[in-house]
Formats: C-alpha cells, structure tokens, sequence
C-alpha cells in the first residue's frame, strides 16, 4: 500500500513529555529585513515565534500570514503602513494553522485572502483548530477567545498563481502536501527571496510532519528544488532566515532517513517506544553550526536561544517518528 495517503485533518497525539513550539504572542515583536525597496521580512524577535512578510510594488502591497490574534494582526498592519504607502490589497496565508490564519478576519473586508485551495478545505473547524493550537499557547490560551470567525480565503490556486502588484510580481506556489496539505510558498523572482511558512525552516532545524508522511513531503521539496534553481533565501514562518537549497537539502536527507528507519521499525513489529529508540537523532548532542550561528542574530541571551531551539528539535524530531509510525501502523 502506498505510503503517500494523506491523513483527514492534524494528528492531536504527542509525545510524553513533548513541549513543542511557542506559539504565544506575548512579547512578540515583529522586526523588518529589508531585501529591497518594497521587500521585507517581518523577523519575531523570539524564536520560534511567527515571522510575517510585507511586499509592494508601484501599485499594491501584499502581506504574508496574518498572525495568531488580531491584536498581532493589527500590529503587522500598523507596521506595513510605516515602511510602504502603497495600499494592503492582499493577504497570503502559507497554511491553515490558526497562528498564520486566525488574524485573517482582523484585514479590512478590501483585502483580498489568497491561499491554496487545499488550505481553504482545512479551513472549517474552528473549534478544532483553536484546540490543537492552544496546546502551544503555554498559558496564554485565552487570548484565542478574541478569535470568533476563521476568515478562509477569497481566492485560491491548484499549484500556481502570480500576484503583479505593479512593476513586482510575486509568484504563489503548492508543490504538494509538507507539514500540511496546503502548504503555499511565496516566492518574489527579483530579490530570489521566498516566504515558506511551516513548509520549509532554516537547514538543520526539525520540522514537523502533522499531516501527511516523508514520501509525499519529499516529494514536494524535490518540486520545488526544480521550480526555483535562482533561489536564494528563505522567510520561513518559524525561526531564523536561511539558505533556501541548503534547507531544501537538509530536510530532503531527515525525511529520507525518517522514513527508511520507521518503516523498517514497523516492518519488524516493534512498538512505538522501541522505534524511538531505534531511529537515529541528529539533535542528540548539539544543534547544526549554521542554525546555532543563525540563532545569534536575536536579542535574546544566546544559551537560552541555543538550549530553547535544542529542546524544540528533540521534541519536534519525536513527534516526527510518532507521526510517521502512526502513518504506516496503518498501512
């Protein structure tokens, strides 16, 4: 049976004693990277808080994500007005997750919501969603009562769409399902930047396989890989900038090795707790140079960002070996 099939909505297990990332807004602050004139990443000052992204062109501004709460929705507006006067005429969601998406509703009723179709299928159980996110909120939960309506998008893709905001064309791309099914890249030609949301990190980071399997993730990097030969860097939705092919490559080696020891795991009947212990860990003793060297860019003491991202790889890589056990168990 193929390994590809994807699940119907999010895995809700976790592992014991998982912690996983946090997904609060308190303290968050967003920092602007200029690429160019018109080009910015909206950086979180904490890791591995959410990043955003503003782009305009002569004629219009796009924003990427819209944060967790309205409160972050409104700070991210606030903030496009300071470093363009070309109008917000549209909202790029990367996901679904309520952390990209749950400030959609915040965005005047003009702005027009753009995201793959897929992401607007999983946008439908609001309820849900606020549960599986909440989890991630440590402590902070209640200000996800401020979120009353899950605003979809107004316009969706199947795998391709351009955006020309005058003079700046940016490109929407779904190579297929990653961390999620609907996972949309946003990718601006002149500055080879891209905007990767949960689908693709900083190399050496843990991602998070939350529904769907290595196979079909693997598959959609090496897609991209090949649309995107000029890129150059990467705003990914969680955690420091990075080298796009770098990150493309290193998470191409995980998910392979993931699934080769997983489905040897399952193959030989071993329990789950036997396959944790059976599946190498990268993150054993020490986080990758180039991620620890890109964690020094925040202002925040360095032991703390370096342990902090340590334990979330450890944690996300476990999740991981679940999530993908679960996956062929069934199969």
């Amino acid at each position: 049976m193929s390994k590809s099939r994807i699940p119907e909505r999010e895995i809700a297990e976790r592992p014991e004693g998982y912690g996983g990332p946090n997904l609060s807004p308190v303290g968050l602050e967003l920092a602007p990277h200029a690429f160019a004139d018109g080009v910015y990443a909206l950086m979180a000052g904490i890791p591995p808080k959410d990043n955003n992204g503003l782009i305009a062109g002569r004629d219009a501004a796009l924003v990427v994500d819209a944060g967790i709460t309205p409160a972050i929705s409104h700070q991210i507006q606030r903030l496009a007005a300071e470093l363009t006067a070309k109008p917000v005429r549209y909202l790029v969601n990367t996901t679904y997750h309520g952390d990209h998406t749950f400030g959609n509703a915040a965005f005047p009723a003009e702005v027009v919501v753009v995201s793959s179709r897929r992401n607007k299928s999983e946008m439908s159980d609001l309820a849900y969603e606020k549960e599986i996110r909440s989890a991630n909120m440590y402590g902070d939960g209640g200000l996800l009562d401020e979120v009353s309506r899950w605003r979809s998008p107004d316009v969706v893709f199947d795998s391709y769409a351009e955006i020309d905001l005058g003079g700046r064309l940016v490109q929407l791309h779904h190579f297929g399902p990653g961390n999620g099914p609907g996972d949309t890249v946003v990718y601006v030609p002149d500055t080879r930047t891209a905007w990767t949301g949960n689908f693709l990190c900083h190399a050496g980071t843990a991602h998070m396989l939350l529904q769907g399997g290595p196979e079909p993730y693997l598959a959609s990097l090496r897609r991209m890989r090949e649309a995107l030969p000029e890129l150059d860097t990467i705003v990914p939705g969680h955690g420091p900038m990075g080298d796009g092919h770098a990150a493309i490559d290193a998470l191409v080696g995980y998910l392979e090795v993931l699934h080769d020891e997983v489905a040897a795991s399952v193959a030989a009947g071993r329990s789950l707790e036997e396959t944790f212990a059976a599946c190498s860990n990268p993150w054993a003793e020490r986080l990758d140079p180039a991620l620890s060297a890109a964690l020094t860019a925040y202002a925040v003491p360095r032991e703390l960002a370096q342990v902090g991202m340590l334990q979330l790889c450890r944690d996300l890589h476990r999740l991981n070996i679940l999530a993908t056990y679960r996956l062929y168990e069934g199969l």
